[in-house]
């Protein structure tokens, strides 16, 4: 890296999005610093390449984006990562989907020198996972998606009056790869179960788990906006391989046997690792996007986050579909579901208090623990 004298800057956040369509969410997170931070924001999106000049750069903080870790290899090339090695900035990497790649995550943290990790892995596991595995100083727990102000004025745009929405219930899923267990096969479970369940009862459901029949962008809060009600599950795994000892016996079953079942290789191998060391359950951010289109959410049974409570922002619907008779008599009346969803607005949307603002502003303040004053600081101290 060049000698010359370098010019002393804010906040660089690095992040990692294709041209092609990005769920919003990330969007949201990645605007959300720039919106919100008390200093002065630059973002890079590696997919552009390394920008000329960067070099001549010495940022105060260095945010490295849960997008740029999604996948192996990382979204970093080697310029970048030895820009991110040779910086003396404050450096802080979020990560998520953290059930996978430790082998590589640890070796990135420990190689660039990471002073602090933003994680979706709640505090009771830090000791198991990052204080043992990694030389990060300081650990924050944080959920996977927050309200943006986008979100809250397009919630109000897309939101209908019950008796207008065109659907009763709604749900888009996705299929999941074996390995991550039968928690995150819920999301494509819960969507031929319900429909299965529902046959004749005069209900208009547009339910789907096919990867082709996802909704992006504008279009999801306003496919959202158009329904009653919406299911949902827990974000997250019941597979946690912090010691990449399932990986390799899982590759090697689905070498030779592409087309297994989930049944099947739950029966081989799976059974051993569910729910089993390193809990990985989460809040997911569709929570909230149904909140804020006042949506009434019918949602498998879960802790999520602690953040829900059952009968008073969602309808809770057991795994086995055992309590489905009152959860269509709840579902069915007006009144409840008017109640559900002014409570989910009002705690979820409306308090402020899942805000890309307040966690914005969570952010700033722990920089400052750490020491790393804004220029927006120093100017109000007079200095």
């Amino acid at each position: 890296m060049s000698e010359t004298r370098k010019e002393m800057a804010g906040l660089l956040l690095v992040y990692h999005c294709p041209i092609a369509k990005t769920p919003v969410f990330i969007e949201d997170h990645i605007d959300s610093f720039s919106e919100f931070s008390r200093f002065e924001v630059r973002a890079i999106n590696t997919e552009l390449g390394f920008p000329d000049g960067l070099e001549r750069f010495e940022f105060q903080v260095l945010v490295l984006s849960f997008t740029l870790f999604a996948w192996k290899p990382f979204f970093i090339s080697q310029e970048f990562r030895e820009y991110i090695q040779n910086s003396r900035a404050y450096k802080v990497a979020f990560f998520q989907d953290e059930y996978r790649f430790w082998p590589e995550r640890r070796e990135f943290i420990n190689g660039c020198n990471i002073d602090c990790v933003y994680t979706n892995i709640e505090p009771p596991y830090f000791d198991e996972t990052y204080r043992k595995l990694t030389s990060a100083k300081k650990l924050v727990h944080y959920i996977p998606g927050y309200v943006s102000t986008r979100q809250v004025k397009d919630g109000l745009r897309f939101s209908r009056q019950d008796s207008e929405r065109e659907i009763d219930i709604g749900y888009r899923g996705r299929p999941t790869y074996h390995y991550m267990g039968k928690g995150a096969r819920e999301k494509n479970v819960i969507a031929p179960k319900f429909i299965e369940m529902a046959a004749g009862s005069g209900l208009v459901m547009d339910i789907e788990a096919a990867e082709e029949r996802r909704i992006y962008g504008e279009d999801w809060l306003s496919f959202l906006g158009n329904c009653r009600g919406v299911l949902g599950v827990e974000a997250g795994v019941s597979i946690f391989d912090l010691n990449d000892e399932m990986r390799p016996r899982y590759e090697q079953i689905m070498k030779e046997r592409p087309d297994i079942s989930f049944d099947e290789i739950s029966r081989l191998l799976l059974h051993e690792f569910e729910d089993k060391g390193v809990y990985n359950r989460m809040i997911s951010p569709r929570v909230f996007e149904a909140a804020s289109v006042h949506a009434c959410q019918i949602l498998f049974e879960g802790r999520y986050s602690g953040i829900l409570i059952p009968d008073v922002h969602y309808i809770s619907l057991k795994k086995d579909f055992s309590n489905f008779d009152d959860v269509m008599r709840k579902f069915r009346d007006p009144v409840i579901r008017r109640r559900l969803t002014d409570n989910a607005y009002r705690d979820l949307i409306e308090s402020g208090r899942y805000s890309y603002k307040a966690f914005v502003e969570e952010f700033d303040r722990n920089l400052s623990d750490a020491g790393i004053v804004s220029r927006e600081d120093l100017t109000r101290m007079g200095t």
